[in-house]
Order: C-alpha cells, then sequence, then structure tokens
C-alpha cells in the first residue's frame, strides 16, 4: 500500500473527526500521528483489511487515542517530551526495581505509599505493583481475573488511591508499574455478562461456539496450562449454552483480537492507566493473544502485530510510558517480543529474562556455572532501545525455561537433569537443604515447575531451624551472589519483596480453601513490619541481607558500565563452577569484571586467561563492592565459597 494512500485516508479521517475532539490543542498529538500513522495503518490493515468495516474501526480507533490525548495532565505530557528528548532513560543504571503484592507488602495502596521511604532506604525507585484490579472475590487467579478494568479491588484501595501514589512517587524520582492482563478478563467482566445475556455483539469479543467441533480441532495442538487444576482449553457455559475458550481457567475468558473492538477497547484501557501516572505497563499473557485452529496459538505471527499495535498507539498518544512484555517463553521466542527486523524496540521495550532466572537456579542446584555459562552464550541479543528484567524470585513459580540442547552442550541428559532439579528443589536428596514446593505437576510426563521463596529454596529457612550461625551466614553469601548476578548483568534487576528481608515460606496459604491447591502462595507473603525492624539490628539475618543489598544497590548506581547498551562479553574460562564477564563502557572505554563462584567450596580463576581474551586488569585491581583487593595467589584470583567480585583496574 502507498503511503500517499494512508497520508490521505488520514486526512479523511481528521476531517470526521468530532467537533469537540478538533477544538482542542492537538498540536503534539497530530505531530505523533502523523509520524505513526503509516505503520499503525499497515499493521491494522494486514490484521482487518478484510473487514468491511475497517475505515469505522480505524477512525474509532484514531478518535479512542485522540480522547485520552485530550484527558492527558499536562504534567504528563511535560514527561511524555522530556522522555521523547532523553529517548533511553530507562536504560540507565539507575534504576532498580521492586515487584511486590500491596496487600502482602503493606495492606494496600496507602500503605504502599507509607513505605515509599522504606523503599528508597533500600535504594529501590521502580515500584511494580502486582494486579489490583477488580477481580472475584473467590477465585481469581492472584488478580488476573479481571472483572472491570477501571476500577480497583476494595481490598486494595480506590482510583484516588492510585493517583496519589503515583504523585508522591514522581516527586521522589521513582517508577510506577501496573498490570493490564491483555489476554482474558474474568466471566464476571461487563462483556462476559452481556455475552451471557444473549449480545451478539459480545460475545464476538470472545470464542464462542454452539458445540465442540471447532473446539476439538483446537484442542488437537493447544496445550494445558494448568493441568491439574483446569485441563482442558474450552468451558460450556450453562447460561449461554456456548462453550468458550478459557485457556488460563474456567472462569477467565480468551479475548477475540480477530475483532478490531476488542483491540480498542483494549487500547482504551492501557492509555486510562498511562493517564492515571503509571509509567511502565506489564502487558500480562502477550504470548496468548491471537488463536488459530493447528497450532499452540501461543507467539503467533499476529500476536507481535498487536503489540506493535499497542506501542505505535501508545507513542502517539503517550511516549512517555513503556511496556513489559510478560511471556514466559523460550529464549529464542522471548527477545522477539522487542520487536523483530529492527534496531530499537518496537513492541515491547522490556522483557522478563526468565532464561537468567532458571539457570541461575541449575546452578544453584548443581554448584557450577556449566548450564548457566552455556545458556548465556546462546542468549539471542536484544535489541539496542530495549532492555531486560532480571530477577531471582517472582510471585509466579520457576519453570526450567532452558532448552534442551543448551542442557546437552552442558554435558547432561536432558531428561534426567530435569528430573533432578526438580527433585533437587523439592528437597528429595539427602544434601539438599531446599523447601520447595511442586506446581503444576503434570503426572503423565512427571513434569512440574517449582514453588517457594528464595530464602526456603537456597537452604536459609532449613539453616535458622537448625540454628546453625555457620550455615546461615554462607547461604547468605550465596544469596547476594545470586543478586550480583541480576544488578550487574544489564538490565534492570527486579528484587521480590520479602527476599530483602530473607522471608521464607508462608504455608498458612493450605488454610484458605481459595488458595489450597495452588502452591505459589507459599511465596506471596505479608511483611511483619515489626520483624521488618529487625534490619536496623546488626547480626540479625534481615540486617545482614537488607544492608548487604543496600550497599549493593548504591554501589550498582554509580557504575555507568551497569548501563545496559549491549555491553556484556561473556568470558570463555576454564573453571567450570565459576561464571565471568566483562561489563564495559564504549565512551570511556573502562570495564568492569563480574566473576561468581557458585560452588560451596573455594576456587580460583586464572588471569592468563582473561588476558587471551583480550581483557587486562592492571597493575590495581579493586573490588567495587567491598572496596577491598581480592586475594591473589600467582596469578590466580581466589574466590572463597559463593564470592562474587566486580572487579575494576586502576
Amino acid at each position: 500500500m502507498y503511503e500517499q494512500f494512508s497520508h490521505s485516508l488520514l486526512n479523511e479521517i481528521l476531517d470526521k473527526l468530532k467537533p469537540k475532539i478538533r477544538k482542542q490543542d492537538l498540536h503534539h498529538f497530530y505531530t505523533r500521528l502523523g509520524a505513526n500513522f503509516y505503520s499503525l495503518f499497515l499493521i491494522f490493515e494486514q490484521l482487518y483489511g478484510q473487514r468491511d468495516d475497517f475505515n469505522e474501526h480505524l477512525l474509532y480507533l484514531v478518535e479512542t487515542m485522540a480522547r485520552q490525548y485530550i484527558k492527558r495532565p499536562r504534567n504528563l505530557r511535560r514527561s511524555d517530551l522530556a522522555r521523547e528528548k532523553d529517548f533511553n532513560w530507562f536504560l540507565d543504571q539507575k534504576w532498580v526495581g521492586m515487584t511486590l503484592y500491596a496487600d502482602g507488602f503493606a495492606d494496600n495502596l496507602k500503605g504502599v505509599q507509607a513505605k515509599l521511604a522504606y523503599l528508597q532506604e533500600l535504594g529501590v525507585n521502580l515500584v511494580h505493583i502486582m494486579p489490583i484490579l477488580k477481580c472475584p472475590k473467590g477465585a481469581s487467579d492472584g488478580g488476573y481475573a479481571v472483572s472491570d478494568f477501571r476500577k480497583i479491588n476494595d481490598k486494595i484501595g480506590t482510583l484516588e488511591n492510585v493517583k496519589n501514589l503515583a504523585k508522591e512517587m514522581k516527586q521522589r524520582e521513582m517508577l510506577l508499574t501496573l498490570d493490564v492482563v491483555v489476554n482474558h478478563v474474568s466471566d464476571e467482566h461487563e462483556w462476559a455478562q452481556k455475552a451471557r445475556s444473549g449480545d451478539p455483539r459480545y460475545q464476538d469479543y470472545f470464542y464462542c461456539f454452539e458445540n465442540r467441533k471447532i473446539p476439538d480441532m483446537f484442542e488437537q495442538t493447544l496445550p494445558e496450562i494448568f493441568p491439574d487444576q483446569a485441563p482442558g482449553n474450552f468451558t460450556w457455559d450453562e447460561t449461554m449454552h456456548k462453550w468458550v475458550m478459557t485457556v488460563f481457567n474456567t472462569y477467565q475468558w480468551d479475548l477475540n483480537y480477530s475483532n478490531p473492538a476488542v483491540f480498542i477497547e483494549m487500547l482504551d484501557v492501557l492509555l486510562f492507566w498511562a493517564n492515571q501516572g503509571v509509567d511502565i505497563l506489564r502487558l500480562d499473557a502477550v504470548a496468548f493473544l491471537w488463536k488459530k485452529i493447528g497450532s499452540t496459538s501461543q507467539n503467533e505471527y499476529e500476536a507481535h502485530k498487536l503489540l506493535q499495535l499497542f506501542k505505535d498507539c501508545c507513542q502517539i498518544t503517550a511516549p512517555g510510558v513503556v511496556f513489559i512484555a510478560e511471556a514466559i517463553v523460550a529464549p529464542v521466542e522471548i527477545v522477539k517480543y522487542f520487536g523483530e527486523d529492527a534496531i530499537n524496540a518496537k513492541e515491547c521495550e522490556i522483557a522478563y529474562n526468565a532464561t537468567l532466572m532458571a539457570l541461575l537456579w541449575d546452578a544453584v542446584a548443581t554448584k557450577n556455572a556449566k548450564l548457566l555459562t552455556q545458556g548465556i552464550k546462546n542468549l539471542p541479543d536484544k535489541l539496542e532501545r530495549a532492555t531486560w528484567l532480571n530477577y531471582i524470585r517472582c510471585h509466579d513459580d520457576i519453570g526450567l525455561g532452558f532448552t534442551n540442547e543448551d542442557i546437552a552442550q552442558a554435558g547432561y541428559e536432558p531428561r534426567s537433569h530435569r528430573e533432578f532439579i526438580i527433585n533437587y528443589f523439592a528437597g528429595k536428596f539427602e544434601n539438599s537443604s531446599a523447601r520447595g514446593l511442586l506446581f503444576a505437576h503434570n503426572k503423565k510426563n512427571n513434569d512440574a515447575r517449582i514453588s517457594g521463596t528464595l530464602t526456603s529454596l537456597i537452604g536459609l529457612e532449613k539453616a535458622l531451624e537448625e540454628n546453625d550461625p555457620e550455615k546461615i551466614d554462607i547461604i547468605i553469601q550465596h544469596i547476594l551472589l545470586l543478586h550480583s548476578i541480576i544488578f550487574s548483568f544489564g538490565g534492570i534487576p527486579l528484587i521480590y519483596y520479602g527476599d530483602e528481608l530473607g522471608t521464607i515460606n508462608d504455608y498458612s496459604y493450605i488454610e484458605d480453601i481459595s488458595k489450597a491447591n495452588d502452591s505459589r502462595w507459599a511465596h506471596r507473603p505479608r511483611i511483619d513490619w515489626e520483624n521488618a525492624m529487625r534490619r536496623k539490628q546488626p547480626g540479625t539475618v534481615e540486617y545482614k541481607i537488607f544492608n548487604a543489598l543496600k550497599k549493593m544497590i548504591a554501589v550498582r548506581k554509580k557504575v555507568s558500565e551497569f548501563s545496559d547498551f549491549n555491553n556484556r562479553k561473556l568470558l570463555e574460562i576454564s573453571n567450570p563452577q565459576l561464571l565471568a564477564y566483562v561489563r564495559f563502557n564504549i565512551k570511556t572505554r573502562k570495564s568492569v569484571l563480574v566473576v561468581g563462584n557458585f560452588d560451596a567450596h573455594p576456587q580460583y580463576l586464572n588471569l592468563f586467561e582473561l588476558e587471551t581474551q583480550g581483557f587486562q586488569m592492571g597493575e590495581h585491581i579493586r573490588d567495587l563492592y567491598s572496596g577491598n583487593t581480592p586475594t591473589l595467589f600467582k596469578d590466580q584470583l581466589v574466590l572463597p565459597p559463593y564470592r562474587f567480585y566486580w572487579l575494576a583496574g586502576n
């Protein structure tokens, strides 16, 4: 399609805009719309061009963006202009995140606002608050079954609370991240209720079928997300007398994005939250957006086009807002959510580095870095204006998201190695101190995922029960080692709330009938703020972990080499217990060597191995974290058990 045609169509659309829209000051909106419209039009035409009502929907799309631009507060418009100028702002090493549940962290949104000083004490300046939108009181998939996209869960607070929180966070130079579930809604959502009532318009918002013919065709290739509690991908709705697609849970209805009205509705939701002061929108379950018979309906080409369209539209109305892709998929697939065939991100600017997370847990179990190094080596390069969220734990389970090819290249047999990892964290070996819980255990192939807090999985829960001070200290060093990697790897480190205090598994979820069958609730704690004060008492576990992380964060923020501009080089070293890579600053030509020992015994690194790969340490080696000179013996760098170094040469 010629670009001239798209611009001609844009002129027609602008002429048709409602007078109350045209009379507004839309200078910057029109500039961005003109710059992005050709791309926007091509994608919209690819997805919906076959429809007779294509032009009507395109007009409504532009009207939706214009209405939300008009509603956008002036301070947010100023922020948009500043971030357009400093377009790499989110790649800076100064950002350190924490993800939390508002009720678990501080009861509600007012409580979170009251605890902002605590987060700043630690050094956190990016806060991801887990789903807070209105959802059913019973089973709600942890808040991901949304019944109203514009209302807050009564237990969490109000929309006014969100605005107040966002305002204070901006004053403190902190970033607010909130979830929008873009793949599905609760069956209590207004759209689902109207579909149930027989409204054909809203039945077209979902995948509804009168019989099993088409659902059975889908089921031939669709995998089961939760085979234990929600087998299959379709649910019979007795009121509607139809089968509805429910990939995740029976009460979560998948949205039908082959209907452009659905896309525009969800765009309106995203822009609504952008206008409440949210800096980063986490788009949940993006891998599932487009459904096709004969496929897994994951990572489809059209799903990526939808994300590009969301991004184009957001750049027009709220360009200061960036997206996180919640896509926990294979490494070769995850980088596609930044955007393919591009230099800068054209879908989501941020994605979860789930592969690194899984590889770190493999290193914990095996006490070596063989698979960790191999997996990083094969981690696809990201785009320039894009970054990773690097994390150790999160609200979800741990899936072993590394490839069988990497496992084999690391010297293991894939199936038996995966079984070993699962059994290790379930505490089924004599030398395992892990207190993990199995999640989504598939009895057909004995596959499973793993639940549990960082503290319990790594063995600190057991060491505390045994009251073994020496073991406690060595495990704390192990905890710090893992954090040293996510803080230095390249991207935004994301601490999971409670990890900074050494929080252990909460087994009380078993007593709650709505949670008892979901082991993930064991690692969704409620923070005991009296206990949290122990972070100020020298000698306590809370003090040791909190203050070590506080120091690590402060150091990270000063090291420009830790900004994320594809400036990492993985080093090949002969000691399999060690991971080593270099972070460098292209402008200053300075570099930092990151090295970590994943073994419970002292290890050494031959410095000549670094020299053969073009890295010179210099005469005076200094550990940026401790400020000390590390131990050297005959050109060998000595690393005590679970020790890490951030080394700079003078």
